[in-house]
C-alpha cells in the first residue's frame, strides 16, 4: 500500500507563488515517477509537470517556464514549485506516482490539495 499526502495548496494572488509538496509512503522499492495534475470541475484532468527517476522532466505547455519539479529521493518526496501564477492555475492539484513497490508495479495518486488564484 503506497499513499501519497499533498500540502501546500491556498489562496494567491495573480504573480504569486506557491509551493507544493507531496510525499510518499508504505512499502516502496522504488519510484519511477512522480509528478502533478490538476483538474476544474468539468474539465480534463491533465498533467501539469512530471519527473522520473532518471531526472527528466516533463512539463505543460501552459506552465514551462512558471513551474519547477523537483524530488527528494530520501523522502520519496516530489516538489513543485508555482511562481507567476495566474488565474488559469486555479485547479485541485493532485500528485501521482508510478514505482516498484512488494506486489509489482504500483501507482498511487493523492486526495488533491486546491489552488486558487484570484486577479
Amino acid at each position: 500500500q503506497v499513499q501519497l499526502v499533498e500540502s501546500g495548496g491556498g489562496l494567491v494572488q495573480a504573480g504569486g507563488s506557491l509551493r507544493l509538496s507531496c510525499a510518499a509512503s508504505g512499502s516502496i522499492f522504488s519510484i519511477d515517477s512522480m509528478g502533478w495534475k490538476r483538474q476544474v470541475p468539468g474539465k480534463q484532468r491533465e498533467l501539469v509537470a512530471a519527473i522520473t527517476s532518471g531526472g527528466t522532466t516533463n512539463y505543460a505547455d501552459s506552465v514551462k517556464g512558471r513551474f519547477t519539479i523537483s524530488r527528494d529521493n530520501a523522502k520519496n518526496t516530489v516538489y513543485l514549485q508555482m511562481n507567476s501564477l495566474k488565474p488559469e492555475d486555479t485547479a485541485v492539484y493532485y500528485c501521482h506516482a508510478y514505482g516498484l513497490g512488494p506486489r509489482g508495479d504500483f501507482g498511487s495518486w493523492g486526495q488533491g490539495t486546491q489552488v486558487t488564484v484570484s486577479s
